[in-house]
């Protein structure tokens, strides 16, 4: 039975200092995935693109930054997150110049080098947050920390639809200062202690062996969920200005669907501390079938309804996998840190490009409803998610975590 934790038990999770910290880093540095769907529109207008091609640009960011996170989670178990301020810094200069970019190749590239920052980032702040949370409360605390990431990427839409509103693309120089300031702040006072030898996790003897087949499930449901995120994130506000609607509208829509996704996250991390994480995750992917089908077929001012029941449903078992994914890979937290973040989330990138190819040929709204032959395929991938006693098995295998990571 999964272990149960009161009201309070969750209200002392939000005075964990380094958690919060780290939740800060990890809703900057996702401030700029988010910027993305609104550039968009200014992009095709600048360059003559079309659906399939302006989806190569989250491709770029996304792609970049999924396929680095396994190398940097392997080298933050290795020796350490020292550099994870300078990783702001970095994604914030690098996206800064994509609107100055005079070609879309260049735009694209400055993108890809924003996700290298990003994908640095990501690894670093779930391995340390993972350092820094009370077993008790594993999956609403984690939970908590990726909501910050979620909170991120829904302020992108509003702050993009406010900065290209009066600057246009050049807007994106305005961008920089997010990034930097949280960047600097993280340099001046977050100290990174060095890990010891083999990471964090200290693992006496050799490394057990990883499960492969739960762990392919982990990484398949992260991969389904985030191709359906991707696609909806990317292409709400192009869909919204193809039918007459401003920024001004499909921008706090777009952020109204990411909010609800927060919702979901920390409502789902409580539910499975509760009862366990696979039956939280089918449940969450039933109530996605028929969130789905009415956000695509019934567009308009009801979509802000409609659109957060997606979010609520569609993103919330990313931490859930998360977790799984860190206690399968005993003694490599890092790595699987960036396993699932890195190679579960690539998929979202590779399915925007491929969901506009539908978009293109077929309209918006069909494919949007092909998301639901997706689900419905992640659903049988999700019963062979590993058990709540298979996990607590594993777990008790591994030895305490030091915190590597505190405030000054």
């Amino acid at each position: 039975m999964a272990t149960q934790i009161g009201p309070s038990g969750r209200l002392a999770v939000l005075h964990n200092r380094p958690l919060m910290t780290l939740m800060l880093g990890h809703f900057t540095v996702d401030t700029y995935p988010g910027l993305l769907p609104v550039l968009y529109p200014l992009l095709i207008a600048r360059f003559g693109l079309n659906l399939q091609t302006v989806g190569l640009v989250a491709l770029a960011f996304v792609g970049t930054s999924s396929l680095s996170q396994p190398f940097f989670g392997w080298l933050a178990d290795h020796t350490g997150t020292r550099l994870i301020g300078l990783t702001l810094v970095w994604t914030a200069a690098a996206f800064a110049g994509v609107g100055l970019a005079p070609t879309f190749a260049i735009a694209a590239l400055l993108a890809a080098a924003a996700g290298l920052g990003s994908g640095a980032y990501h690894p670093f702040g779930a391995l340390n947050a993972s350092a820094v949370i009370p077993a008790p409360q594993r999956n609403v605390a984690m939970s908590i920390y990726v909501t910050g990431g979620t909170f991120g990427i829904a302020i992108g839409p509003l702050l993009g639809a406010l900065l290209f509103s009066y600057f246009g693309m050049p807007g994106t120089v305005l961008t920089v200062f997010p990034g930097l300031l949280i960047g600097l702040w993280f340099i001046r006072h977050m100290r990174a202690r060095p890990l010891r030898a083999g990471g964090p996790s200290v693992h006496t003897g050799p490394l057990p062996p990883v499960p492969l087949m739960p762990l392919a499930a982990v990484v398949g449901v992260m991969m389904s969920r985030s191709w359906t995120l991707y696609s909806l994130e990317s292409f709400v506000p192009t869909w919204y200005e193809s039918m007459g609607y401003s920024a001004a509208f499909y921008g706090p829509l777009a952020t109204t669907i990411i909010l609800a996704s927060a919702i979901g996250t920390i409502g789902c991390g409580s539910l499975a501390d509760r009862y366990g994480r696979r039956a939280v995750i089918i449940g969450a992917l039933v109530m996605t079938i028929p969130a789905i089908v009415l956000f695509a077929r019934y567009p308009g001012p009801v979509g802000f309804l409609t659109g957060a029941l997606v979010g609520i449903s569609a993103a919330s078992t990313g931490p859930l996998t998360l977790v799984m994914a860190q206690q399968l890979m005993v003694g490599r937290a890092g790595l699987a840190s960036g396993l699932v973040l890195g190679i579960g989330f690539v998929s979202g990138a590779i399915g925007v490009p491929i969901t506009g190819m539908i978009a293109d040929a077929y309209g918006m709204t069909v494919a949007l409803e092909a998301q639901v032959l997706l689900v419905l395929a992640t659903i049988g991938l999700a019963l062979l998610l590993p058990s709540e006693a298979r996990i607590r098995e594993l777990a008790a295998r591994s030895v305490a975590i030091e915190p590597a990571l505190g405030t000054d």
